[in-house]
C-alpha cells in the first residue's frame, strides 16, 4: 500500500469513528419557561448596535431571566445607549488590561456585577427563544460548564456552502455535538456564543483570568476548566438558540476561518493530525473526483460527506442548496485553516494581541493543572 493511500486509510477511520458517535448522541435542549433559578445573562458587546436589538429583545421577554447585562467594552457605535434604551443594565468596561484580550475582560466584569444564581453569556448575535435558558438551568443540574450549539442563519448559497464546508472540519475533528461519554480535557469543545455555568462557582476558579490572553476563549475556557475536573457538556439548542454569525461569504471566510484552526489551544502535534485528517478526507477526494481521478475510498468518502451534509440540515434556520454544494468547497476550507495555522491572525475590533500560543497553549497547561472542586449536583 503507497503511503499516501495508508495515511488516508488511517485517516478515515479516525473520522468515522468519530461520525459514528452521533448514533449515542444525547437529546437536543427542550424549552423549559421555568429556570427554577435565578438568572443573568451576561452579553459583551462591543460596536454592536447593528446586531443586539434582536438578542435583547428576546432575552429581555424571557419569563426566567432575572436581570440583562450588556458590557459595554468601549464601543464607538452607540452600542451602550440602544442597549439602555431597551431596559438592559449597561456596564462600561473599565480599560483593557495588559495580557487581556476584550471578550474575557468583559466576561470577567459581566459575571462579577450579575446576581443571579446561574448565568449565561450570550454573543450579541445570538437570537434565543424564551425556553433556552430554563433549559440550561436544568442542564446544569448535570454539568458545571454548558455550551449550546445553534441553528445557524447564513445569507444566501455560497455562504451557506463555505459555513457547512467549515462546519464539517469541526465535525471530522471531534465528532458531532452532544457526545455521550465526554472526550478527555485536551480534546473538550465548546460554542463562545452561549455558555451558562453558576455563577458562584465560575467565580471561585475565577475562569474568565484562567484564559485571559486566548484568541479561542471558549475552548480554552471548556478545556481548563474540564481538566480541574469540571463536567463540560456540548449540547444540541439548535431548536432555542439562532445565531446569524456573519453577513456575507467574505466575512465568514476571514472571521470565522481565523479561529476555527484552534491554534492557540491546541498542541502542535494535534494541530498537525488535525489538518491531515481534513486535507485526506476532505479535500483529496473532492481535488481527485476534479481531475477525474477518484480511488474507490475517494469515492466512499465522498459518500459519507454527502450523507453528513444531509445530516446538517438541522443546523441551518433554511436549509438549501448550499449544504449540497458544500462539498466543493472542502479543499478551500482546508487551506484556510492551513493558512490560519501557519499565520495566525490576532486582530479583533481594532485590537491587536500578541500571539503567545507559542510559550504555551492551554491544552498543555490543562494537563498540569491540578483537579480542582466541583460543584455538588
Amino acid at each position: 500500500m503507497r503511503p499516501l493511500t495508508a495515511a488516508q486509510t488511517v485517516a478515515a477511520a479516525a473520522v468515522l469513528a468519530r461520525l459514528a458517535r452521533g448514533r449515542r448522541r444525547l437529546p437536543p435542549l427542550r424549552a423549559l419557561p421555568d429556570a427554577g433559578v435565578t438568572v443573568s445573562v451576561v452579553i459583551p458587546a462591543r460596536d454592536e448596535a447593528a446586531r443586539i436589538v434582536p438578542c435583547l429583545r428576546a432575552v429581555l421577554a424571557a419569563p426566567a431571566v432575572s436581570e440583562v447585562i450588556v458590557v459595554d467594552d468601549g464601543s464607538r457605535d452607540g452600542t451602550a445607549e440602544v442597549a439602555a434604551s431597551l431596559g438592559a443594565k449597561v456596564v462600561t468596561a473599565g480599560p483593557l488590561p495588559g495580557g487581556w484580550v476584550g471578550k474575557q475582560w468583559a466576561l470577567h466584569q459581566g459575571v462579577a456585577v450579575a446576581g443571579g444564581e446561574v448565568v449565561v453569556t450570550l454573543d450579541a448575535d445570538a437570537r434565543p427563544e424564551p425556553g433556552l435558558f430554563g433549559a440550561l438551568a436544568q442542564a446544569l443540574q448535570r454539568y458545571d460548564l454548558v455550551s449550546a450549539a445553534p441553528r445557524f442563519v447564513c445569507d444566501g448559497v455560497l455562504e451557506q456552502a463555505l459555513h457547512a464546508s467549515m462546519l464539517t472540519t469541526l465535525v471530522y475533528r471531534f465528532g458531532p455535538v452532544g457526545p455521550a461519554s465526554p472526550p478527555p480535557p485536551h480534546r473538550v469543545v465548546a460554542n463562545g456564543q452561549c455558555l451558562a455555568f453558576r455563577r458562584e462557582q465560575m467565580t471561585e476558579v475565577d475562569g474568565f483570568a484562567l484564559v485571559r490572553d486566548r484568541m479561542t476563549d471558549d475552548v480554552a475556557l471548556a478545556r481548563r476548566l474540564a481538566a480541574r475536573g469540571w463536567a463540560v457538556g456540548f449540547l444540541d439548542a439548535s431548536a432555542l438558540l439562532e445565531v446569524d454569525m456573519h453577513d456575507s461569504a467574505g466575512e465568514l471566510w476571514r472571521e470565522w476561518g481565523r479561529s476555527l484552526p484552534l491554534r492557540d489551544v491546541t498542541g502542535c502535534g494535534w494541530q498537525a493530525a488535525d489538518l491531515a485528517v481534513i486535507w485526506l478526507t476532505g479535500a483529496l477526494p473532492m481535488l481527485r473526483l476534479a481531475a477525474g481521478r477518484p480511488t474507490g475510498l475517494d469515492a466512499a468518502l465522498l459518500t459519507v460527506r454527502l450523507l453528513l451534509a444531509g445530516a446538517l440540515r438541522g443546523s441551518y434556520r433554511e436549509p438549501g442548496v448550499g449544504l449540497l454544494l458544500s462539498p466543493l468547497l472542502d479543499p478551500a476550507s482546508a487551506f484556510r485553516l492551513t493558512q490560519a495555522t501557519l499565520r495566525p491572525v490576532r486582530t479583533w475590533r481594532g485590537r491587536t494581541y500578541p500571539d503567545t500560543a507559542g510559550a504555551r497553549n492551554v491544552s498543555g497547561g490543562a494537563r498540569r493543572a491540578q483537579p480542582g472542586r466541583t460543584a455538588a449536583r
